[in-house]
């Protein structure tokens, strides 16, 4: 099947952008990756009047750090960060992000910042965004405004990007010696949807305690979600198995998965509590922090 006629735009500037943005409002769609919304089209899921490509601005493929946080451009690749050794050596979280969205060919096309906006209910970024507490910035008419990840998405396929804005950067926490994360995926094959995925982040202070964590899982509900009470479980506590169980069971009560082909709602529930539990470890186990029984 081919996509309804469309007007395509080629913009050169963030202002070219936003000028077309604003000018066909939520008719127009804006193109980077394109690894989610092409495929929409051809299935007329998606038909907008008018496609706003951004791939010819300069300086939205950004992958730097400055201020304290690494800062990602609205059109860099999933792949720069699979093979930019930095990343690997520094985020962990997003280093095991980066080797699992879909599959190698969608990871050279697909964007970051495009797969947050797009916010799929199983998306792999979301839940990577929410662990490390993420802040989105989005460009208007009156200028760039930060949003944190929290409350930038609301629901499956919707964002708090308004039509006529652009949203052009996600900036996250630089990690210190003492943090790690973790993110674990399952799927019934390389390129399928999740099943399930949970990405964790963890922060150990001098004393072994746990000072900082960030805990979210993925095709779990509409959107990914922060499990804001494993959080607050971990925080200020000493690494020990029961506390560890205790907090990845809070994933599967919040977990509100539908029952498909991938499987049943039980199973699914299920899958989150593993997968918090495994990140949690995993996470622990990159600090060379001991986990008592």
């Amino acid at each position: 099947m081919f996509p309804v006629s469309f007007e395509y735009v080629r913009s050169t500037s963030v202002e070219e952008a936003l000028a077309a943005l604003q000018q066909h409002g939520g008719d127009a769609r804006v193109l980077a990756g394109g690894q989610s919304l092409i495929p929409a089209m051809r299935y007329r899921l998606a038909r907008p009047a008018v496609l706003v490509d951004i791939n010819r601005v300069q300086g939205l493929d950004t992958l730097h750090e400055a201020d304290g946080h690494l800062h990602i451009g609205a059109t860099l690749r999933d792949a720069r960060l699979e093979f930019t050794p930095w990343i690997a050596e520094r985020y962990s979280l997003l280093s095991d992000v980066s080797r699992v969205v879909a599959d190698p060919i969608v990871r050279h096309m697909g964007t970051v910042v495009g797969s947050v906006c797009h916010n799929d209910p199983s998306g792999d970024w979301t839940a990577a965004a929410l662990a490390a507490r993420a802040t989105m910035t989005v460009q208007g008419q009156d200028g760039p405004r930060d949003v944190l990840i929290d409350d930038f998405l609301i629901d499956a396929f919707q964002t708090s990007v308004q039509d006529g804005e652009l949203a052009i950067a996600m900036r996250l926490p630089t990690p210190g010696p003492r943090t790690q994360g973790s993110y674990q995926k399952i799927e019934r094959k390389v390129g399928d949807y999740a099943t399930c995925a949970a990405a964790v982040q963890l922060t150990l202070d001098d004393a072994g305690l746990i000072s900082a964590a960030g805990v979210a899982i993925t095709a779990a509900a509409t959107t990914a979600i922060r499990v804001a009470k494993a959080e607050a479980m971990l925080i200020g506590q000493r690494p020990t198995l029961q506390l560890l169980q205790d907090a990845a069971m809070e994933a599967s009560i919040l977990s509100t998965p539908v029952a498909d082909a991938r499987g049943s709602v039980a199973y699914k529930k299920d899958m989150a509590r593993v997968l918090v539990l495994r990140g949690l470890k995993q996470s622990l186990t990159r600090l060379n922090a001991e986990v008592t029984a």
